[in-house]
C-alpha cells in the first residue's frame, strides 16, 4: 500500500524533473546549441509539427545553428516560424539551409534570464509539492480505512518528505548550473 503511494509519487516527481531539464534547455545561454529551437512549432503540409519533425539541426560551431529541412518546399514555413518565436534570431536562408547566427548576450539579458530561469524552478518545485501534498492525503486515507496504523502514517510522510526533499535538490542543482551556464561569458 504505503510503497504504491511512494512508487507512483517518485514517477510524478521524476517528470516535473524531467520536465525543468526541458525547460531549461530551451532557455538561451551563449551558446549555440540545438536544443533551443525544440519548442519551435512549423506550419508544413497543413499541420503543426515539431521543428525536429521537418529538418534536423546542429551547431557547426559555437556561435551559430545550421537548420537543414528534410524538404526544401519547407524551408519558407521553418523561416517564418523561426523569426516569429521568441528567441530573437534573424534567419539566413541559403537553399535548403538555414544558419543562425547566436549573439552574443548582454549582461543585462543575462540577468533577465536568470531571473526566468528562477521563476521556471519555483513553478516545479511548487508542482513537487503539490506531489507531496497529494501523497501525504493519499496515506491518511489508508489511515481512515483502518489499513495502515499510526507509526506507518508518520513513516509514510517521513519518507514522502524525502522523496521531496530529493527532487527539490535536484531542481535546485539543475538551476545552479543553468545559472553558471548563462553568466559564462
Amino acid at each position: 500500500m504505503l510503497d504504491d503511494v511512494y512508487r507512483d509519487t517518485e514517477a510524478k516527481m521524476k517528470k516535473a524533473l524531467d520536465a525543468t531539464t526541458s525547460d531549461f534547455a530551451s532557455i538561451r545561454t551563449g551558446r549555440a546549441a540545438p536544443s533551443l529551437l525544440d519548442r519551435i512549432q512549423v506550419e508544413v503540409y497543413g499541420a503543426t509539427v515539431p521543428l525536429k519533425q521537418c529538418a534536423s539541426v546542429n551547431s557547426p560551431d559555437g556561435r551559430s545553428l545550421l537548420v537543414t529541412a528534410f524538404d526544401k518546399s519547407t524551408v519558407g514555413s521553418i523561416r517564418k516560424a523561426i523569426e516569429t518565436s521568441d528567441l530573437g534570431l534573424n534567419p539566413n536562408v541559403d537553399g535548403a539551409t538555414i544558419r543562425l547566427s547566436i549573439p552574443p548576450l548582454t549582461e543585462e539579458r543575462r540577468k533577465d534570464l536568470v531571473k526566468l530561469v528562477k521563476k521556471k524552478s519555483e513553478e516545479h518545485k511548487v508542482a513537487v509539492r503539490n506531489l507531496r501534498h497529494k501523497a501525504i492525503d493519499e496515506i491518511k486515507h489508508l489511515a481512515k480505512d483502518g489499513t495502515i496504523t499510526d507509526d506507518q502514517i508518520k513513516r509514510g510522510q517521513d519518507a514522502v518528505q524525502k522523496i521531496t526533499d530529493k527532487y527539490v535538490k535536484q531542481i535546485d542543482e539543475l538551476v545552479s548550473g543553468k545559472e553558471k551556464e548563462i553568466m559564462e561569458v
